[in-house]
Order: structure tokens, then C-alpha cells, then sequence
């Protein structure tokens, strides 16, 4: 047993990669707290989902949760999810974004796990390294079923698929939660996808020989550049230790900038750089509590500021700022330009902030902002001219159904495969309708009976699977036949950088409760509380 507390030596960094125009990852490593999450959703939404998730759990990076740190992180995340949906609805622009999430809180002598996606947790103990996290990916669940073997699942086209994300889903997600033993002298990784590029040998002789945890994150950014990697890449390299007063007054967080000069250390003064500059990775570092901002220079702040629309938009983001300035830490990625900017993504424009607030910091709300009142102003009267109304109202309509007659067009030139009086048929258009009026129609029944396939492809017929093309349907029903569970829909997937499969190694961890996942062939990776699994791709942007 340790003499001292434990606590965690970390460093973090992270890349935009030689691809990508922004970051969608970002991280967060403290005493207590190390958490990656990988964001997608496209142009508009996958560094909103990440930066928001992580920033969502940085309240949590202390020692006293005692015997509840799992229920706390657990609880945390799935709040997290909660305000991503709150965002999707105040801002349908973001609909489909999503994120990973691993994580891992310390407390006294365990370590309580979180994770959704397929970001990874390594840990070296004993001379041996292995892979802790489960890869909720389709391909791992069909090796999981024994549907396929991994050299299969590495070129399989459907290997980037997400089976369980946080973010805009219908249902709570379905985290994976565990307790492992923190023993002095463990070194764990948390990584996104990014770093799948870079060969497992290397990536654990780098973890397993280099000393100063600063230079391991720097070397793993630095091989998976190598490798060419056209993701973003985000690691977390921390050590459990002791916490011996004369030994760790000082954390190891060097900066990112001490380690290559096109990285400037970014405090909440700082300027944010650009996200879509793929510049080296963008790190803020804090280590001085003695420097920290206080709550009374953050209330002169925002008295100097008397817009309405000002304090709305920043009650949140003054007091993540606070909460970061009070303890040590590393933030990288996505999360350092919404905590830089002052903009905390969630609900930045929403009257619910100062909830948003009061939970972040867990402190009763003391005052509301104040709600200005709108005041009478006279305008000069205007002229009615009912002619330009009559007008308008014209060219809307022939708008409206200009664009429903696009839109129908368009549900023409689509296929799907679905079931006819017990067969497998294909049909042209959508499986949707417009109350009396079906959008869709019979295009070919063939002699394959629905009953004669496996059960797998059954229930894949019965939520009907979409093609673009006719050609593509016909192949799906090849597929069917066989049982591959190749058959997904060619649709425009929540795909992830190209990864290896985990290893099989498998750790000896106290379990706490958790589900099994469930995704249906509807076309979105819905997280779920069933027990029973079947495959689905999840519309959306590129990660």
C-alpha cells in the first residue's frame, strides 16, 4: 500500500495531422483527471462536441470523491451528453455531431474508467503492456461475434464505423465503466484514433523506454506524422506516483512550446490561433495556482462589460476559466480555443448558462442576469402595400413546392432493401411516406425468402438497409445470402482514421455496472440500454 496519496504526472499533446483543416480532439490531464475525446460531425460540429465534453468534466479533477468517483464520472458524462442534445436543438447545424470519450478519475487508490468510441486506454505495468478499452466499432463487434477474423476487419469497408458515440443520439449512452487498481509506478496512455497509424510494437517501446513522459507525447505525435496520418492525433501519457511533498511540488507539464517553438503556450489572456491552422499542437498549461484568476477579477470583468447579450454568452465560460486556473493542469486541442475564445460551445447563447455554471462549479446560483427590458420606441408608419405582400406570398408558395417537388425527385433516385409477402425485394425511393402518400415503390421481388437468411441478416431486412444505387442493392442481397454482416448501407458514415485491431490482451479490473450495446440498421449508431447487438452506420460528417 502507497505511504503518500497517489496522484497523476501527465503530459498531453496534440496535432491537426497533414489533413484535416481543424482540430476535432481535445484532452484534458490533471492530478486526478485524464480524458480524451475525439470529435466528429464534419464542417460544423466534431470540435464543438469534444471541446464541450471535455470541458463538461474538468470540475471532477479532485480527491474527494471517496467511494463514488465512478458514479460521479459516469453521471458527468452522460450530463455531457445532455447539453450536446440541448446544442443540436438550439442549433440544428450540428445535428449528427458526436464524440468519443475515455476517461479515467482517481480516487485514493483506484482508478474509475469511462470510455465510448474508439479512443484507446494502454497501461504499462510489470513489463507489460495492453490495451484496456474495447474499440465500439462494427467491425470489433462482428469479431466479437465471430463473424470475422481480423485480418478481415482491416480491410473490411465498413472498418471505420462507430457503433456507440456520445453526442446527437436519441438515447443515453452506453458507456463501458470500470475500476482498476492505481498502483505506484503504472504508465497509461489515452489516444485517439490518430495514433492507429503508428505500429503497436512502437508505440509500446516508446511508452515502455522513455523516461520523461513530456518527450513519450512528443515522440508519438512526431511517428504518427511519420506515418502519414491525415486525422487528428491526441495523446495523454501519465504516471501513477505518490504524492511526496518534495517530490511533486512541481508536476511534469512541460509545455509543448519548451519542446518545439511553433507551439505557443496558451493562458485564458492568450490569443487563440486559428483552429484550421495545422500548426504544431496547441497546448495550455497551468501550474501556479498562486497565479490564477481569482472570482473577484472575473465579477470586475464582467461588470466592465454591461451588455446582456455579453454576460449570457460568458457566465460558463468564466467559470470553467476559473476552475482551470485553480488547479494544474494540461488542456490541448479543440478545448483550448473554446476556453481561449471565451466561448464555451454548449449552450452559449441560451438563458440556461447560469445553470450551466452553477453545475460546472457546484455551487448554488446566487443571481440571475439581469433582463432587459424592451423598451417602446416610436418608428415612423409605414405605408401598407398590400400589393407587395400578395406578391411575396406568391413566391413562396412556388418556393415551397418547387422545393418539395425537388425533394421527391430526389427520394426517386434512391434504393432500399426490404422485405415483400416474406421475400427480399428491392424498392425505388425511401422507406418513409407523407402521411397517405408512400414514398417509395416495388422495383424487383426476388425468390430469396426473409426466413431462409441468418437472423443477423433478417433483422437488417426487416429495418430495411438504404442503397444509393440499384447495383448496390443487388449486391446487398449477395451479402444477405452469405451472412458476412458486410451489407451495411454505402451511406455517408461517422467514419474514423483507419485502425488496428485492439489487443487481446485483457486486464484484471473490478467491474462496475454496465449495459451492452444495442445499434439498429436505421442509418444511426444509437447508443442503448438493449442487449442485443446488430450493426447500423450513423449519417453524419467525417471525423
Amino acid at each position: 500500500m502507497a505511504e503518500y496519496p497517489l496522484i497523476l504526472r501527465y503530459a498531453a499533446r496534440s496535432h491537426v495531422g497533414l489533413v484535416r483543416a481543424k482540430n476535432d480532439d481535445s484532452a484534458y490531464a490533471g492530478r486526478y483527471l485524464a480524458v480524451v475525446a475525439d470529435g466528429m460531425g464534419g464542417h460544423a460540429g466534431g470540435d464543438v462536441a469534444s471541446a464541450s465534453t471535455v470541458l463538461d468534466l474538468i470540475h471532477l479533477d479532485h480527491n474527494r470523491h471517496k467511494e463514488d468517483a465512478g458514479t460521479h464520472l459516469a453521471d458527468e458524462i452522460q450530463s455531457a451528453n445532455s447539453l450536446l442534445s440541448e446544442l443540436v436543438h438550439v442549433n440544428p447545424k450540428l445535428a449528427g455531431m458526436g464524440t468519443t470519450v475515455t476517461a479515467l478519475l482517481l480516487s485514493g487508490n483506484k482508478l474509475a474508467y469511462a470510455h465510448i468510441g474508439d479512443s484507446r486506454a494502454y497501461r504499462l505495468r510489470d513489463g507489460v503492456f495492453e490495451q484496456l478499452s474495447t474499440d465500439h466499432t462494427f467491425v470489433q463487434r462482428m469479431i466479437d461475434e465471430g463473424r470475422m477474423t481480423e485480418a478481415e476487419a482491416e480491410v473490411h469497408p465498413h472498418k471505420n464505423v462507430l457503433m456507440r458515440v456520445l453526442g446527437d443520439v436519441d438515447a443515453s449512452p452506453e458507456l463501458d465503466l470500470k475500476y482498476f487498481d492505481a498502483i505506484p509506478g503504472d504508465r497509461w496512455l489515452l489516444c485517439s484514433d490518430g495514433l492507429n497509424f503508428v505500429r503497436h510494437a512502437m508505440v509500446e517501446e516508446v511508452i515502455r523506454n522513455t523516461k520523461s513522459l513530456a518527450t513519450s507525447a512528443e515522440t508519438l505525435i512526431d511517428l504518427t506524422l511519420a506515418a502519414g496520418s491525415p486525422d487528428n492525433v491526441t495523446v495523454v501519457v501519465f504516471d501513477i506516483a505518490e504524492d511526496v511533498p518534495d517530490q511533486t511540488a512541481a508536476l511534469e507539464t512541460v509545455p509543448a512550446a519548451a519542446l518545439d517553438a511553433e507551439a505557443p503556450v496558451l493562458t485564458i489572456e492568450d490569443e487563440v490561433p486559428d483552429v484550421g491552422d495545422p500548426a504544431r499542437s496547441e497546448v495550455e498549461t497551468s501550474t501556479d495556482p498562486d497565479s490564477a484568476v481569482t472570482a473577484d477579477d472575473a465579477d470586475a470583468d464582467a461588470e466592465a462589460d454591461n451588455e446582456p447579450e455579453a454576460l449570457d454568452s460568458y457566465v460558463r465560460a468564466d467559470a470553467v476559466r476559473l476552475e482551470l486556473a485553480s488547479r494544474e493542469h494540461e488542456l490541448v486541442g479543440a478545448a483550448v480555443t473554446a476556453n481561449a475564445e471565451g466561448k464555451i460551445p454548449q449552450l452559449a447563447r441560451q438563458p440556461a448558462i447560469p445553470r450551466a455554471a452553477t453545475v460546472l462549479t457546484h455551487k448554488p446560483a446566487t443571481e440571475a442576469p439581469t433582463i432587459v427590458e424592451d423598451t417602446e420606441v416610436s418608428l415612423p408608419r409605414l405605408r401598407r402595400r398590400p400589393w407587395l405582400l400578395t406578391i411575396i406570398s406568391v413566391l413562396v408558395a412556388l418556393l415551397l413546392i418547387a422545393g418539395s417537388w425537388a425533394a421527391y425527385a430526389w427520394t426517386q433516385t434512391q434504393y432500399f432493401v426490404g422485405a415483400a409477402d416474406g421475400n427480399v425485394a428491392i424498392y425505388k425511393g425511401v422507406s418513409q411516406s407523407l402521411g397517405p402518400i408512400s414514398l417509395s415503390r416495388l422495383q424487383r421481388e426476388t425468390n430469396v425468402r426473409v426466413d431462409s437468411l441468418p437472423a443477423y441478416s433478417q433483422q437488417l431486412v426487416a429495418n430495411t438497409v438504404p442503397a444509393p444505387t440499384l447495383g448496390d442493392a443487388e449486391q446487398i442481397i449477395s451479402d444477405l445470402q452469405l451472412g458476412t454482416g458486410t451489407s451495411l448501407p454505402p451511406c455517408e458514415l461517422l467514419p474514423t482514421a483507419p485502425s488496428s485491431t485492439p489487443s487481446t490482451a485483457k486486464p484484471s479490473a473490478t467491474t462496475a455496472p454496465s449495459t451492452k450495446a444495442t445499434a439498429t440498421a436505421s442509418g444511426t449508431a444509437t447508443p442503448s440500454v438493449s442487449s442485443t447487438a446488430q450493426a447500423s452506420c450513423t449519417p453524419g460528417g467525417g471525423k
